[in-house]
């Protein structure tokens, strides 16, 4: 049995999420005060307090989300978990990457926290609000989004975001682009097109300032090797050497998050196992979707940790 374990993206966030975690194991509580001192301010009251609209603002929510998923497995480290004797690979879903590379010790946990910092201000920075715009296409194969977003292409730009699996992509750039290729879909045969409420055109063309950003930042952040090869979104293939994970982080910020691949990956490369590690269950029910030859479990409360326990040490 191969096990690799995953990191969520933004979305899974939610008020409340981790307070067990702090309150049950001190090497959790430990994770959230790291990254309040790290950017100085008392997120963890955010994350345990809200309100939700502070909790969900891109900035907040991508530190928030890494801090929840390194608390989980310091959690179980603590508990006898030797991450690069029990774990094959790691990988997250976009910022979910940056929690992976902190648990596999290439980033810091106060250097994780302030490149999402930097990461969450830079993409919402990078477009105006109102003028990008996602949307999530429901039962129409890639080849037929593609078509798509290249016919709307001529109103802006507009690109596959996300390959989610199990039917669902999700599109990205200029408003009038996402939204003339989202009618170009259902003409196609989409079974749903959705609009998305978010903030930003994430994963396209018109996060280029946000890339350049995250390039100047990482390259003034210690990197290590990490402990346990993390597949990466964009490549979908196994990395150890950190100057290739800065770049592929900088080319993550503009380009296709490609988590259906990833799971096919582990499922051909003898991965069993799929294990999520933080808020929310997002990522285990995608697995379910794309493959039937790997099996998820959560590790997102202090019972998930228990509980994990048992397999895992």
């Amino acid at each position: 049995m191969s096990i690799a374990f995953t990191f969520p993206g933004q979305g899974s966030q939610a008020v409340g999420m981790g307070k067990d975690l702090a309150d049950t194991f001190p090497e959790a509580r430990a994770v959230f005060a790291e990254v309040d001192d790290a950017l100085g301010q008392k997120l963890s009251a955010i994350i345990w307090e809200g309100p939700e609209e502070t909790l969900t603002l891109t900035s907040n929510a991508q530190p928030a989300l890494m801090a929840v998923s390194v608390a989980a497995l310091r959690a179980l480290q603590a508990r006898g978990l030797s991450l690069a004797g029990k774990v094959a690979y790691v990988a997250g879903h976009s910022l979910g990457e940056y929690s992976a590379l902190a648990a596999a010790g290439t980033f810091s946990v106060a250097d994780a926290a302030r490149l999402l910092r930097i990461r969450g201000d830079a993409m919402q920075a990078a477009v105006p609000v109102g003028e990008g715009a996602m949307a999530a296409i429901l039962g129409l194969e890639q080849d037929g989004v593609e078509a798509a977003c290249a016919e709307a292409a001529a109103t802006g730009p507009c690109q596959i975001a996300n390959d989610n699996g199990g039917g669902q992509l999700v599109i990205s750039g200029a408003r009038a682009a996402v939204e003339h290729a989202a009618r170009l879909c259902t003409d196609k045969g989409a079974k749903r097109t959705i609009m998305l409420p978010v903030s930003a055109p994430f994963h396209s063309a018109l996060m280029a300032p946000a890339a350049e950003a995250m390039r100047e930042a990482l390259a003034k952040v210690k990197r290590n090797p990490p402990v346990v090869p993390v597949v990466a979104n964009v490549v979908v293939k196994p990395l150890t050497d950190p100057d290739e994970i800065a770049a592929r982080l900088v080319e993550q910020v503009t380009g296709r998050v490609r988590w259906r691949e990833t799971v096919e990956w582990f499922a051909g490369n003898g991965v069993t196992s799929l294990y999520e590690i933080g808020a929310g269950k997002v990522l285990s029910g995608l697995a379910r979707r794309i493959s039937k030859d790997v099996s998820t479990a959560n590790v997102g409360t202090a019972a998930d940790v228990e509980a994990a326990l048992a397999t895992l040490v």
